[in-house]
């Protein structure tokens, strides 16, 4: 099955609202390993890994409603933990942004979710996470056609 396209709109590559380009049995074991590479970066005082690993689980959750809030959670709470204020603050915005975003589609593709880049703004994506993603979406494939 052919995954859909991102649509544009005002020519800027938008994660559709109700279209998941990758499906959530791809994603969700993605999303715990960069929730458990922030933890281990935290924890040994790595903060651009941890970041990076914010991002990351950002990225991949923005389909899902759920866990696109969850990751600006996580952000949130680290950006706190820094003591970075205006971090944490542009954090809290994003909040009230994900559910209108999700509902209009106006979910800019590949965003990393930090406050120091606007929201409304695509980005490209990590070629290393679209390595991830391709390689957890071909695990999945022949695992569906063993089954």
């Amino acid at each position: 099955m052919q995954e859909p396209a991102l649509h544009k709109k005002g020519g800027k590559r938008m994660v559709p609202p109700t279209v998941n380009p990758v499906s959530m049995a791809v994603i969700e074991p993605l999303l715990r390993e960069q929730y458990r590479l922030f933890c281990e970066s935290r924890r040994i005082g790595d903060e651009a890994a941890a970041w990076q690993a914010l991002e990351w689980e950002h990225i991949l959750s923005q389909p899902y409603m759920g866990a696109h809030l969850a990751s600006h959670w996580h952000m949130f709470r680290y950006a706190i933990e820094l003591g970075d204020a205006r971090e944490a603050t542009g954090q809290a915005m994003r909040f009230l942004l994900v559910p209108l975003g999700s509902l209009t589609g106006r979910l800019p593709a590949g965003n990393n979710g930090r406050a120091r880049v606007s929201a409304f703004e695509p980005m490209p994506m990590p070629q290393a996470l679209e390595a991830l993603i391709e390689t957890a979406r071909s695990t999945e494939s022949r695992a569906a056609r063993t089954d």
